[in-house]
């Protein structure tokens, strides 16, 4: 009689738990729509004045998309060169662990890995500012040479190596251990029967990584990549520190151009009246790209998500 009484307690006490799981699931889904919500708003209703107002109260006299359009274009060429360097460079570090490394090494390097992603950003700066860019002005002047007949070559080089170019190769390495470790934890999570399987049939190992591992972990890599992304699109203090201000070029070695976090960040705090709405009205655009890459992202790993370990 007491174990009849018993179970139907606990089956009881369980529904309630699934039901209270369940509902602070929901609730922490919905703040976080709201939270969203909240933050678009502010950003629309603060912008506002900045979107219409007249050409001749934006900076530079010649309306407020002229005036973004240059860190628009900062912004998404920074970005993009940080994730063609750091993409190759995270998800061979992430094969090396996980397939090829020795199990005591594979570890130190994950570790190590890992603690690239708790530096502070400022810290990436100071390195780029004291270290990086010393040291590629060189590099630049040679490039500027020899290649300065294409357009992000061309010259003069900036003397003191504070370009575009070394601000990717910054957001690069920032953004190298999201990719990395996101890519290890998924091949690490490949069927072992898949790899198995490829072996025996006479695979070698590279072929085996290509025909199972890769697939199987595509979605995500992309989703990582995507995180990367969105890391290096909102990147403020590394690239306000080693940007030296400048109009917009096409060169990457030339000093100039400037991404919308560095231009909010160095003008906000001195801001009012309608120059810090103007500022807003940046940061919004920057809400809208950071949201399209992510929407686009989002659609992209839909469908991509056919592949599954149990097929």
């Amino acid at each position: 009689m007491s174990s009849s009484t018993a179970a139907p307690k606990r089956s009881s006490a369980g529904r309630t738990g699934d039901k209270v799981f369940s509902g602070l699931s929901l609730g922490a889904g919905i703040l976080i729509l709201v939270v969203l919500a909240c933050v678009a708003v502010f950003l629309v209703v603060q912008a506002w004045p900045a979107l219409i107002a007249p050409a001749s109260a934006s900076t530079g006299g010649a309306g407020f998309f002229a005036y973004v359009w240059p860190f628009v274009i900062g912004t998404v060429v920074a970005s993009l060169i940080a994730l063609v360097i750091a993409t190759p460079i995270g998800v061979g570090v992430a094969l090396f662990i996980s397939h090829y490394a020795h199990r005591r090494a594979a570890s130190v390097l994950g570790y190590v890995i890992d603690l690239l992603a708790a530096i502070p950003s400022v810290v990436y700066g100071a390195w780029g500012i004291a270290f990086l860019a010393p040291n590629l002005a060189g590099p630049y002047a040679w490039l500027a040479d020899n290649l300065g007949f294409l357009p992000f070559f061309g010259g003069p080089a900036s003397e003191t190596g504070r370009t575009l170019l070394t601000a990717s190769i910054v957001l690069a390495v920032m953004i190298l251990p999201i990719i990395t470790s996101i890519s290890r934890e998924l091949f690490l999570q490949v069927p072992r029967l898949h790899e198995e399987a490829a072996l025996a049939l006479g695979a070698t190992r590279w072929e085996m990584i290509r025909m199972s591992v890769l697939p199987f972990a595509k979605p995500g890599i992309i989703s990582g990549v995507m995180l990367g992304l969105g890391r290096a699109l909102g990147e403020t203090m590394a690239v306000t520190l080693v940007l030296s201000s400048g109009a917009l070029t096409a060169s990457l070695i030339k000093s100039g151009n400037q991404t919308i976090p560095a231009e909010i960040a160095l003008n906000f705090p001195e801001a009012f009246g309608m120059r810090m709405n103007e500022l807003i009205a940046a940061g919004l655009v920057l809400f809208v790209i950071t949201l399209a890459v992510n929407l686009a992202a989002r659609w992209v790993v839909t469908r991509n998500k056919e592949f599954s370990g149990a097929n």
